[in-house]
């Protein structure tokens, strides 16, 4: 039952074990049949690390090295362990050899992209080939996604733009972002800074929406380029942008802040990177050290502890040419840095992966959860953090979430695995729950990070529970501390989505009064949220009444917002009220697209004004090359000044002679 530990758990939930764990149960022989899961995947795991180590203690890897019997997760697995490409194809043409093994699509994505990655170009065709041809009949040809990847990744510059222009040609939509990212980011791989400038300029033409990796490659791109100021203005605005801020941006300015011997914006990231709630990444760990020697940042135990090894943890290894095997206990990490590998002597860390592992925890069973005890993992927050996010289902996390606080090691819930869950209960509803965790962390003194409590806010709208987020809005302060003026309204913003999901379409209205009253006045795409909310409703009024706040409070419609009233006037056949907001339209040097132009045209036909009409064709006519196929603007999270600002930073810092688009 989904509550059945809570009670029980809550009062000590973050009370510290102090027990040592032990190391990982080693499996000997293999799961019967009937064996849970969570035996299997140990199983599986011990099955990787013998070949993991076997590929680093032999030059050639022979098929007879291999288990007698290995599963496509097993071989997946131990190919993306692989020291080197060549080792990995000694071992991907071993595993073709087996009589009862065959390649399926994740050996196969496994191999590619280790070849693409090492620009193995001439053996990554080699392989796609061999798809195509049915060699590997348990394996479908790749998606057009997947082959974009690998050529970008390999750098093949002439097979992406083929692959890019298929997809574009076969596709029903456009290229999803990610297509988007990955060929800006072979551009500035290439050091080709135009062309990525254009390609991401396509991006926000077409109306693709860019997501935190796309600000990622930009960030990398700048500060690759010299360009700091330029990348931290860019990462500045992401938070106005509903964009959320990633350990690896954090990481690649402070480095770049590093290198230039600007210690205290260094500082001042890690402060923010902090009050964000993101673990640091190991990439960070050299540049936090390094900070903290200069004495730049203190009190920065519970960040020094991410990198520092645990004394819990063991390894798994033998010296060449043996065969001795150590006890091992598990780490937060699957990948495959070597421990020792002095004198001779193979130290690898013990791979773990914890989607697989939650997976086989899915049900949440007795037999299961003996068998994860029995296994001793170390626990961190990381590993904690993982697993938490990877549970398809919120009662296997909360089961878990209880069931690991008790577990010996000493493992002490802290605000990272705290968040975590109250992010998963949230989305599904389960606001007691929330409510329980948040008053825990209230007594415990702990803060929550600002986004974890916007996320809450807007998860209780997918969740309908719209007096709940209302609650957790009043108490903010309590939650995590002091506020910014900026912060208040962007949590605003997230309360009256949330609200309009909900239907509660009055009290909405309410909170914009209250907003304004208070000085906060909602920001653009705020606005175009809930005009599109009460359009679509057919309160035309209500439409009427948010754009006059607009032109009092001064703020700039944006041409999505226009576009947006357009279309809400066409389809309540009130088509002058839309000829009106065209001609405000022009009179701002904005265009409506080719859609919402067509759309215009036929409403007035469709209602005797022929003459407006024609006039609206004819417009449309002498500025045909204008028009975009979409206009850029994201109702309720980025507002097309907010594209245009981000574009006009990076394609300055390039020294580009075209003319700048948009305004900032």
């Amino acid at each position: 039952m989904f509550l059945r530990h809570f009670y029980s758990v809550s009062a000590n939930l973050l009370k510290r074990k102090t027990c040592l764990s032990q190391p990982m149960h080693k499996l000997t022989e293999s799961p019967s049949p009937q064996a849970n899961r969570v035996t299997l995947y140990l199983h599986q795991a011990q099955l990787i690390d013998s070949i993991r180590l076997s590929l680093r203690s032999n030059l050639t890897f022979h098929v007879d090295l291999l288990p007698s019997s290995i599963d496509s997760f097993v071989a997946t697995h131990a190919l993306r362990s692989a020291p080197s490409p060549d080792s990995a194809l000694s071992l991907f043409h071993s595993l073709s050899a087996l009589p009862n093994f065959s390649h399926t699509r994740n050996t196969i994505h496994a191999m590619a992209k280790i070849l693409a990655s090492a620009a193995r170009l001439s053996d990554l065709q080699t392989l796609i080939r061999g798809i195509d041809s049915g060699e590997f009949p348990s394996a479908a040809r790749p998606a057009p996604m997947d082959l974009l990847r690998w050529y970008a990744a390999a750098g093949d510059s002439k097979s992406v733009a083929q692959t890019w222009a298929q997809m574009k040609i076969n596709g029903k939509k456009r290229p999803s972002t990610e297509s988007y990212n990955v060929v800006i980011g072979l551009h500035v791989k290439k050091e080709e800074n135009l062309q990525a400038v254009q390609v991401f300029s396509q991006m926000i033409t077409d109306g693709a929406n860019p997501n935190s990796r796309t600000y990622t490659v930009l960030i990398e791109h700048l500060i690759a380029a010299g360009r700091l100021d330029a990348a931290m203005e860019v990462f500045e605005r992401l938070t106005a942008m509903r964009i959320r801020r990633t350990s690896k941006q954090y990481s690649a300015l402070a480095k770049g802040f590093m290198e230039s011997g600007q210690l205290d914006v260094v500082a001042k990231l890690i402060t923010e990177m902090r009050r964000d709630g993101i673990l640091p990444g190991h990439n960070l760990q050299a540049v936090f050290v390094q900070l903290q020697a200069t004495g730049f940042i203190k009190d920065t135990e519970d960040f020094i502890r991410e990198f520092l090894p645990d004394e819990r943890i063991g390894s798994l290894g033998f010296s060449i040419g043996s065969s001795d095997d150590d006890d091992a206990s598990d780490d937060d990490d699957g990948d495959d840095r070597d421990q020792d590998r002095g004198r001779g002597q193979i130290r690898l860390k013990p791979w773990l992966d914890p989607s697989a592992l939650a997976s086989a925890l899915s049900n949440w069973n007795p037999s299961e959860v003996s068998a994860l005890e029995s296994a001793r993992l170390v626990w961190t927050s990381r590993l904690v953090c993982k697993l938490l996010r990877a549970f398809k289902r919120a009662e296997t996390a909360w089961e878990f979430f209880c069931w690991v606080a008790y577990q010996p090691g000493g493992f002490t819930h802290d605000v990272y695995t705290v968040s975590r869950m109250i992010a998963i209960v949230a989305r599904s509803g389960h606001v007691d729950l929330v409510d329980s965790l948040l008053s825990k962390i209230k007594r415990e003194g702990i803060r929550l990070s600002f986004s974890t409590v916007r996320l809450v806010v807007d998860l209780y709208g997918l969740s309908k529970k719209a007096d709940a987020a209302l609650r957790v809005f009043h108490e903010l302060e309590l939650i995590c501390g002091a506020v910014s003026n900026s912060e208040c309204r962007l949590l605003y913003s997230s309360l009256l989505r949330t609200f309009v999901k909900c239907k509660r379409s009055s009290v909405a209205m309410d909170l914009v009064e209250e907003m304004v009253l208070s000085g906060l006045i909602p920001d653009i795409q705020t606005y175009s949220g809930l005009m599109q909310h009460f359009a679509l409703q057919g309160d035309l009024r209500t439409v009427q009444q948010l754009f006059g706040m607009i032109r009092q409070s001064e703020l700039e419609p944006d041409a999505y917002m226009y576009q947006m009233l357009i279309r809400a006037y066409c389809k309540r056949e009130r088509a002058a009220l839309a000829l009106r907001v065209f001609e405000d339209m022009r009179g701002a040097d904005l265009w409506p697209d080719a859609a919402t132009k067509a759309l215009l045209v036929k409403s007035l036909w469709k209602e005797g004004k022929l003459r407006e009409a024609a006039a609206v064709e004819e417009k449309g006519e002498e500025v045909r090359d204008l028009l975009p196929v979409a206009l850029p603007g994201h109702v309720w999270t980025v507002s097309s000044a907010d594209l245009w600002h981000v574009y006009n930073i990076y394609s300055s810092s390039f020294a580009m002679n075209d003319q700048s688009y948009g305004s900032s």
